[in-house]
């Protein structure tokens, strides 16, 4: 008997070791920047285990299963909060759908539609396939990710089909709920990055050209990548999936490559603290107001603007007791990254804002 635990135990500790990137696994993208980060990283993903387009419904059961058993769908899933239907796996798997909740199906986060239909690998990774509500993923159809205005469709978790208010672009977009918007964003990284110059012939989209992200999309994805930190459950995906694919998302494991490959010059060492500052309205049509951190340092702050591109903008701030106001008034639309040094310039208080 006791045989048979360490037996067992040694097993699950081999799976866990198996599920962890390799050490080494990022030495050859250590100390770069910019498209030669992004090459160094497709490099080390690329020409991962293909699987087929069936095997997907077993694997799923792995990547995406709640704590509970039930399915992780994140068109129906509210987190903290209850879900308005759960999925069970296989038995509900679609088949026909008349209605939300009716089944679950495979997307294609990144729609198939934009590499060239049942194409490998791209049909099959899992690194942008996830589990769906049927009648949601209908909804969602090819549409980009954005932000919407104006909804003509809500789902039941709060997800909205509908006109784009994403500086950039103005056509139909889906967005997903705010706690699921940096999942999609780092599928999107990784799909950018492990299909880097292997995109000859995709059709692309409104979103994106061959593999490569839009600037309005660019933009868009690194807010919700900051807005929407990883996750456990991304984590705890990454690895599932890097045992079957034997490749990682570099995203997840280390989010700050995201900045480092699309705005190099707006990034952060490791070592600084980041909390996240109080900016209101955003988006913004003309100045910010910002809610100054309790008890910080009035005689040692620095203010910071930087665009999308990781330019540093001139922007000018008044401050009076706990509240800064910055003219964001004649700033080109698009996002940007407020910062706030104060002392030691070891803590950074930080918010994207959409200039609208």
């Amino acid at each position: 008997m006791k045989h048979t635990f360490f037996t067992i135990l040694l097993i699950i500790l081999i799976g866990i070791v198996n599920a962890q990137p390799p050490q080494g696994y990022y030495d050859n993208a250590s100390g770069k920047y910019g498209i030669a980060l992004q090459q160094a990283l497709h490099d080390i993903i690329d020409n991962h285990n293909s699987v087929t387009y069936s095997a997907l419904w077993t694997y799923f059961q792995d990547t995406d299963k709640k704590t509970n058993g039930k399915v992780w769908d994140m068109y129906s899933d509210i987190p903290g909060g209850t879900s308005p239907y759960e999925f069970t796996f296989i038995a509900d798997q679609c088949g026909n759908y008349g209605g939300e909740g009716d089944c679950y199906n495979r997307e294609h986060s990144w729609p198939k539609s934009w590499f060239g239909g049942e194409v490998f690998p791209m049909y099959t990774d899992l690194f942008h396939l996830v589990p769906t509500d049927g009648y949601v993923n209908n909804k969602r159809d090819n549409y980009p990710f954005g932000e919407v205005g104006s909804a003509s469709w809500v789902s039941q978790n709060g997800s909205k089909l509908g006109s784009s208010v994403t500086p950039g672009y103005s056509g139909i977009v889906f967005e997903p709920r705010d706690e699921y918007k940096g999942d999609f964003a780092r599928n999107y990284f990784y799909m950018a990055t492990r299909y880097l110059n292997e995109d000859s012939g995709w059709p692309g989209s409104d979103m994106t050209t061959g593999s490569q992200f839009k600037t309005w999309a660019k933009n868009m994805l690194l807010l919700w990548a900051a807005q929407d930190p990883v996750s456990q459950k991304e984590i705890d995906r990454n690895n599932n999936v890097y045992v079957i694919q034997q490749n990682r998302n570099p995203y997840i494991d280390h989010p700050q490559f995201a900045n480092a490959v699309w705005a190099p010059n707006a990034g952060l060492s490791d070592e600084v603290a980041r909390i996240a500052l109080q900016v209101y309205p955003n988006p913004a049509s003309t100045d910010i107001k910002i809610t100054l951190p309790t008890g910080f340092d009035q005689q040692n702050k620095v203010f910071a603007v930087y665009s999308s591109t990781g330019m540093v903008m001139d922007v000018p701030v008044t401050v009076s007791h706990d509240l800064a106001i910055m003219a964001f008034g004649n700033l080109p639309s698009g996002f940007y990254l407020v910062q706030l040094s104060t002392g030691g310039y070891n803590t950074v208080y930080q918010a994207r804002v959409i200039k609208k």
